[in-house]
């Protein structure tokens, strides 16, 4: 007759506690300071695709009322550009600044305070930059008489783009993560 299979016990380590409360807390804490540092960079992000994103040249066809000069411009694909870039390098910088102020010490939980930041982020940038001098669009389009030209506002057509930004912030907080892993690995020795 054979022996049982035993299995073995428990590997030994520390053992795993819940949090305490004082413990939660501050995770929660950095998760909302990371998630407010990352969508206050989407402020920023949106000012800058305000700045340099083109705009199509309409010309005002009756009081109130503007039409293309240009219909095969590629003014509107070029501002979806341009906020896809913007975000893209927002996402590397919020990726990196979170992983290194937060993901590092509190883990899991603040890496979903970057992502969840990063996502808030790419809405404050639509929504500041198409804000941005709507103003005084609508008042030029008030006010211009017929013949006259003016800038389009600034609008994202392509709404996909707001996922560049939590995709790039993921992609980099995990770049480091695996390369701060693999560093701290005891290498093996090489097989004869």
């Amino acid at each position: 007759m054979s022996q049982p299979i035993r299995l073995p016990g428990p590997v030994p380590g520390p053992a795993l506690q819940p949090q305490s409360p004082r413990l939660r807390r501050s995770s929660l804490a950095v998760v909302a300071a990371v998630a407010a540092g990352t969508a206050l960079l989407g402020l920023a992000a949106g000012f800058v695709w305000a700045a340099v994103a083109p705009r199509a040249v309409l010309m005002m066809t009756s009081h109130g009322a503007a039409g293309l000069i240009n219909v095969e411009t590629g003014a509107y694909f070029g501002a979806d550009v341009a906020f896809c870039l913007i975000c893209l390098a927002g996402g590397v910088v919020s990726g990196a600044l979170g992983y290194l102020l937060a993901v590092r010490r509190h883990g899991a939980v603040a890496m979903a305070g970057v992502l969840a930041g990063a996502l808030a982020a790419a809405f404050v940038a639509r929504w500041t930059g198409e804000q941005s001098g709507l103003a005084a669009f609508h008042h030029l389009l008030a006010t211009l008489p017929p013949g006259a030209r003016l800038r389009d506002a600034l609008m994202l057509r392509a709404t996909p783009a707001l996922a560049a930004w939590p995709l790039a912030a993921g992609l980099t907080a995990g770049a480091i993560e695996l390369a701060a892993t693999r560093s701290r690995q005891p290498s093996l020795p090489p097989l004869d």
